[in-house]
Order: C-alpha cells, then structure tokens, then sequence
C-alpha cells in the first residue's frame, strides 16, 4: 500500500502546478480589464507583502470609475504620493464629466496621464512582468478598472546615504567627493565634470530576481568602438539571479578569470572615472554600490594615482617611480633574502653573514619557514583589523606586529634579521594606490618564497619570466595589458614610469582611444613664426 500511496502522491504533485510556476506564469501575462484581478494576481505573485500598499479609489464625477494605486512603502516618496497624485485625481477631477461612452475609451488613460499628472515621468505598463519591476523599484503604478492598461508613475524615494569623502583611494591634493549607492547620483557626478553632449549613457537591467540597472557612459567618438561593442556582448551574455555589487560584474566579464591580476579596474572617484572615460575608456556603473568599474584596465594604471596629476610632474615622476621599487620589493624581498641566506652566502658581506648566523644560531626552523610564519602572521593580523571596528583596528594591527615581532625574536624562534624583512615587505605592499594589484603581490609572494627556497636565485630568476610572460599574454578587452611597455609605444612613455608636463602630453593612449586621440593642440606647432626684422 505504501507504494500505490507514494504513486498517488506523486501523481497528485504533477497534476497540480505548484505556486513558483503559477507565479512566474502570471508575471509574462498581459494586465486585464479586470480591476480586480489585476490586484489579485499582484496579491498573489507578491505573497501579500505587508510592504506593498495597495489604494482603492473612485475618480471622476460620483465616483464613476475605480482605480487602485499601487507603491512599496520604503521605496516611494508618500508626501509625493499625497500630494501629486491623489490630490489630482481625487480632487481636482472630481467635478469632471466622464461620460459612460469615454469609460471604455483608449483615450481616458491618455487624458489621465497627459491632464491630471501632475508629475514628470509618467510611462505605459501593459504586462505584469514591467507592472513588477517598476512596482518594486519604487515607482507609482495607476490601474483603472475596465482597462487592460496602467500608468507607471516615478516617484522614487528612498533612504541613502549621501555624498562623502572616499574611504579607499585618500588623496592629499584633489576632490573630496565620492560614489555613493545611488546610481543617479553617481552619473551626475560624471556629468558634471564632462558637460559634452557626446557623453552618452545606456541602461541595462541583469539579474533575473534582482533586476539590477546598471549604466555603460562613453564618449562618442573617443572610445573604441569595438571596445564599447565587446563590453555590450560581455554584459548581455551574463545570465544570473543577483547582482549585489561591482564584484559580480567584474568576475562576469574579466578576461583571465584565473590570473591574479586584475583586468578590470575599480574606484569610487568620480574624478578617476571622468578622467578614463577622457581617455577613452568605457565606465560601468552598478546600482547598490559606490565602486565603478572601467574598462580596459592596463598594468601601469594600477600604480597611477588621481593625485599625480594634480602635483607637479618632478614630485609625481619621483613618486611613480617610488611605486614601482616598492612593488618590486613587496614582491621579491622575502625571497632574495631566503635564497642569499641558503645558497648563496658569497653574495653577502663578510661581517653582515656572521651577524645572521649569530642571529640564527638558536632558531629552530630554516629561513623559508620563518618567512612564511611572519608573513601568515601578518596576513592574519592584517585581515583581523579590517574586521575590527574602525577605532581599535589599526591600533590592534599595531600592537599585535609589535609584540608579537618581539615576542617571536625573544624567543628564539624567528631571527631579528626576518622580523626586518618582512616589516619593510609590508610597509612596502601598502604603497600601491589599489587593493586589487596589492592582493595579487600578497598572492605571489608565496610563490617566489617557495620557488627561492627549492632553487635559490635560479629559482627566482625562472619565476620572473614566467611573470613577464603571463603579463604579455593578458589583455582586457582586447588591448595588451603591458601596454605601452609592450607593445613598446614611445608616445605612451610620457605617463608611464615618469610623468611628464600636462602641456606635453598631447596624445591619449592609441590603442585605447583610436578615433579621436589628440588630447591637446601641440603648442609648438601652433605658434606664429617670428616676424622678420625690415
């Protein structure tokens, strides 16, 4: 019996559509003339969320027509909602003569939207699939018994935070603001700073349940087309449930998902964004989050920083070239140091070597070992104050590193020498402008550590072109991510390891911007020749 009964059950199950596919059923039909059944069925699909605030009403002379207005307490402004709506359409076409015959007439809604709105954006919604996106971003929906048509009319508002100052890119010298969550504000932010009417925008919505919107700004004329046109085919082939932040659209659409380095490039400056799209980029903006992607994202942008062009070309040039040393030492100091100390002691002075093995003469691990103690204690002190509440974080990374470097050498189990070289690679990895290529050094320095442990120099030396190599082998949206260094441009040079004048550097990057890549008028050719003495 109990099979037969397991049989009946599941035929049962299969017979009756269960509420996930009734509702998404529903949500692809047209609106019907049916008043309602249209609130039934948004009722129904919404699970009668006590969020969503459904208002009966009767407009028109006696009451003649019923109208339901529908919004999401929290997203909508309901002062806008008094106001402007229901006061248009309860008072001020009370006294006005419907006639029966206009009931049942397209033009009643035309009337409605073009007379008594009193709002600025008012569009047409005839399915129940937009009636719910619009709904639950926060706009008004109007329904009109007798009509398989309503009105949706935008009326966001919604708790945000405001425009800040940038926690994640500080500059000394520089604008203040940056991106908040709101996608308009951040587009206007844009605007602002690039008033050419050539600075044109699209709108997409990804995300099957989240219906996020997210903005693709260009130049017209600037940018790439076959860059635009690729970042187009790259957003519409993602197919998901959620987006919640830039991260899911940068893993989308990367080119080396497997590679350390990031492709993609990241900030929460509107002057960062503003002045890759100058140079040709195309921004991606991304509703709910401050962080604005641009793309192609090249290696030596990673190492500038919005500030350089706002200091004198000498300090910048001094200061880009400090960055690129540090990432060199953030990247190969533990290891020259591991492999100087275990193969290869003649390339250490003479007094220098018997003041580490003095050092050494206690401590029970090998140089490898030690290093990766000090750095896997770092990294977790590191990752501990980014969790700990602001005031006490960075007092925490200090003390612990402290005490526990002092601790350690007091011991007996790390050497004085290692507590060294693993402070100045620390200090060293926070040089660099972004998180994103500062992880990937934190990533790979494991890998030289272990490469200068089993082979020494030889090791590190087989580890640096196989570097180089996957470098040239990447590219973001199809330009060489080593780009201007290889392929080597000379023009490119001028914003590259140095900085040169503003008033020297004519050109946009020429494979990024290959329409229109003059940045400036080269003064030398436009001044007027010298007058000839009579």
């Amino acid at each position: 019996m109990g099979f037969f009964d397991k049989e009946k059950k599941d035929q049962s199950k299969s017979s009756t559509p269960s509420t996930s596919q009734t509702t998404e059923s529903n949500e692809n039909h047209p609106l019907k003339t049916s008043l309602q059944d249209n609130i039934k069925t948004v009722k129904d699909t919404l699970g009668a969320s006590s969020d969503i605030v459904i208002r009966e009403i009767r407009i028109g002379k006696g009451g003649v027509l019923k109208a339901a207005l529908m919004y999401t307490d929290g997203l909508s402004d309901t002062v806008a909602i008094q106001n402007f709506i229901l006061e248009s359409l309860m008072l001020d076409i009370k006294h006005t003569e419907i006639e029966s015959e206009l009931i049942h007439n397209p033009r009643l809604m035309k009337t409605l939207k073009d007379f008594a709105m009193t709002v600025g954006e008012i569009k047409d919604v005839t399915k129940f699939d937009e009636l719910f996106l619009h709904l639950l971003s926060g706009d008004v929906i109007l329904l009109v018994d007798g009509y398989s048509e309503g009105l949706n009319i935008g009326n966001r508002r919604w708790a945000e935070r405001g425009v800040t100052e940038s926690t994640t890119q500080t500059v000394i010298r520089g604008p203040r603001e940056a991106f908040s969550e709101n996608i308009r504000i951040n587009t206007s932010l844009v605007r602002r700073k690039i008033r050419d009417p050539q600075l044109w925008m699209e709108t997409k919505t990804i995300g099957k349940r989240t219906k996020t919107n997210i903005a693709v700004m260009y130049i017209n004329g600037v940018a790439n087309d076959k860059i635009v046109e690729e970042v187009r085919l790259r957003l519409d082939r993602i197919d998901i449930d959620a987006i919640l932040e830039s991260g899911n659209i940068e893993e989308l659409i990367q080119d080396a998902p497997m590679s350390t380095f990031p492709t993609v490039y990241n900030s929460e400056r509107p002057d960062v964004v503003a002045a890759a799209i100058l140079e040709g980029r195309v921004a991606i903006f991304i509703d709910g989050t401050p962080f604005v992607l641009t793309v192609p994202a090249l290696f030596v942008q990673f190492f500038q920083s919005s500030e350089d062009y706002y200091q004198r070309a000498d300090l910048t040039s001094l200061v880009r070239i400090l960055r690129f040393f540090s990432f060199g030492i953030a990247l190969l100091a533990p290891a020259l140091f591991i492999a100087a100390t275990t193969f290869h002691h003649e390339m250490i002075p003479t007094s220098l070597v018997i003041n580490l093995a003095a050092q050494r003469e206690g401590v029970p691990f090998p140089a490898f070992i030690e290093a990766l103690i000090m750095e896997a204690t770092f990294e977790i002190l590191r990752e501990a104050s980014l969790r700990m509440p602001r005031a006490i974080g960075s007092a925490m990374a200090i003390v612990g590193a402290f005490v526990i470097g002092t601790a350690a050498v007091e011991a007996g189990m790390i050497s004085a020498a290692m507590v060294i070289v693993v402070s100045i690679t620390a200090i060293a990895s926070f040089v660099s402008p972004t998180y994103d290529m500062a992880f990937s050094v934190r990533i790979l320095r494991f890998v030289f550590m272990g490469l200068a442990a089993s082979f020494g120099l030889f090791g590190i030396t087989v580890g640096l072109i196989a570097l180089v190599l996957h470098l040239c082998s990447l590219r973001s949206f199809g330009i060489p991510y080593m780009y201007p260094i290889a392929p080597f441009n000379m023009e490119g040079q001028k914003d590259t390891f140095i900085r040169l004048p503003l008033w020297k550097i004519f050109t946009r990057p020429h494979l990024i911007s290959q329409e229109n890549i003059d940045r400036q008028q080269n003064p030398t050719s436009a001044m007027p020749e010298p007058e000839k003495e009579q």
